[in-house]
């Protein structure tokens, strides 16, 4: 590969981190990405082979594929009079421009013909029809006459993309030439105004209708001929090509970038969606375990040490739903410090078990069945306001950044509805009482 520039270095690195990034996900979260995964991929080959794409939209019968045709120089595309025809997303290589891009001797340009926007049934033709959109380079959106409503929302859909877009008013040769000029004033001036430039709107008879032609013989004889003219798409050609020359290189980095940006984004947005159902799996789990275990301990003091034991493991568990990795001690320290900055809430908790604990010991055990609710409740709500301040400190990569813990943690215990939380650990609670042999005693 031939040396070219800076932009075009720094879009193929954006794709190849954004790869990376792919690569560490778990297998999970790469089941969700799949999809994202062939983009880059595809992405990748085209940054590297300097594929240049330009998708092709408009509604049915506005003569999108007999564009392609017009453009390509062949019948590559089908077309059909009562519309509709094109089902999904396809390319065609456009050998007859001889264009390559600079420093990229291999490059070549790609015709996508997309469904029509306004096919009835259409919503997962038209997210193929998006999504050709997002990989485009540079967008034609073809047209046969005044924009309706539907196709100027969907220019300004397609303006949302930032690609340049060339409009084309299609089947030019039906009309006079004072109409043309009117629908070209109307179209670069009022209807496009802020969305297209009116430069980049250019007309086109990409299957122009038959024409009678009187033709006079050597004698003088006249006598008329129905002929078919042959396409005129030399207007679009030449703005395309002026287009390329100007800014090829840069259009397929300025997209590759922005795409691997918006991908970067999805994949970063999917590991915290899913990272949080985890981890709120996880919090919600160990805080039932521990109102169970500490609530139905019949033994003086074990749960004490039980509790806190049970908090560390949940923290170790969260660790590694985040990807990051931590020793026991360090989990036992952080229930520890997280426990201490909830203040009051961990001395109450902390009183009712020791009061708890000890009339377990003075009862024997006997006691367990009457103080497994209030008790095991108390536990189960300390659990989950560690659960959710060591989720915090993993999401801010193993730091409480520009805070403190006790900030965090007063701020978790203002926003959580303490009476809802209860209420589910009860309910744990009942469930297991219903089965445990202490509930005959």
């Amino acid at each position: 590969m031939e040396k070219t520039d800076d932009h075009y270095q720094q879009a193929l690195a954006a794709v190849e981190q954004t790869l990376d990034k792919y690569r560490r996900c778990t297998p999970a979260e790469k089941e969700r990405l799949r999809s994202e995964l062939a983009g880059l991929r595809d992405m990748h080959d085209k940054l590297q082979s300097g594929r240049v794409e330009i998708v092709v939209f408009g509604e049915i019968s506005t003569g999108k594929s007999a564009l392609i045709n017009a453009l390509v120089g062949e019948a590559v595309a089908a077309v059909d009079v009562q519309g509709g025809w094109t089902k999904e997303v396809w390319h065609v290589n456009w050998q007859g421009t001889g264009y390559r891009l600079p420093g990229l001797g291999e490059s070549q340009v790609v015709l996508v013909d997309t469904p029509g926007i306004n096919e009835v049934g259409g919503a997962a033709r038209g997210q193929m029809a998006r999504e050709a959109a997002e990989r485009s380079d540079l967008i034609l959106f073809c047209t046969d006459s005044d924009l309706n409503d539907t196709e100027h929302a969907n220019l300004v859909e397609l303006a949302a993309f930032h690609k340049p877009i060339i409009v084309v008013l299609n089947k030019i040769d039906l009309y006079s030439r004072e109409q043309r000029a009117r629908l070209l004033e109307v179209l670069g001036k009022e209807r496009l105004q802020d969305i297209v430039p009116a430069e980049q709107v250019v007309t086109a008879a990409a299957d122009p209708r038959e024409r009678e032609y009187v033709i006079q013989s050597a004698d003088g004889k006249e006598r008329s001929e129905w002929k078919k003219p042959p396409p005129d798409v030399s207007e679009l050609k030449a703005a395309i090509l002026e287009m390329l020359d100007k800014e090829g290189l840069a259009l397929i980095a300025l997209n590759a970038a922005l795409y691997a940006a918006d991908k970067s984004d999805r994949i970063a947005s999917l590991r915290i969606q899913l990272r949080e159902r985890r981890a709120m799996q996880v919090v919600w789990g160990y805080a039932s375990t521990k109102a169970v275990a500490v609530g139905l301990n019949p033994f003086a003091f074990a749960d004490i040490f039980g509790g806190i034991a049970i908090d560390a493991a949940m923290i170790l568990t969260l660790a590694a739903v985040y990807g990051l990795e931590m020793k026991w001690a360090q989990a036992r320290k952080l229930a520890i410090a997280i426990a201490t900055a909830a203040g009051w809430m961990t001395v109450g908790v902390v009183a009712s078990t020791v009061v708890v604990s000890a009339l377990k010991a003075f009862t024997f055990g006997k006691s367990t069945l009457v103080t497994a609710l209030p008790q095991g409740a108390a536990a189960g709500y300390g659990s989950y306001i560690v659960g959710e301040a060591a989720r915090y400190y993993f999401e801010h990569g193993a730091s409480w950044g520009t805070e403190s813990p006790k900030a965090v943690v007063q701020r978790i215990l203002s926003q959580t509805d303490k009476q809802s939380v209860i209420d589910r650990l009860r309910g744990e609670l009942l469930k297991k009482l219903q089965v445990n042999p202490y509930s005959n005693s």
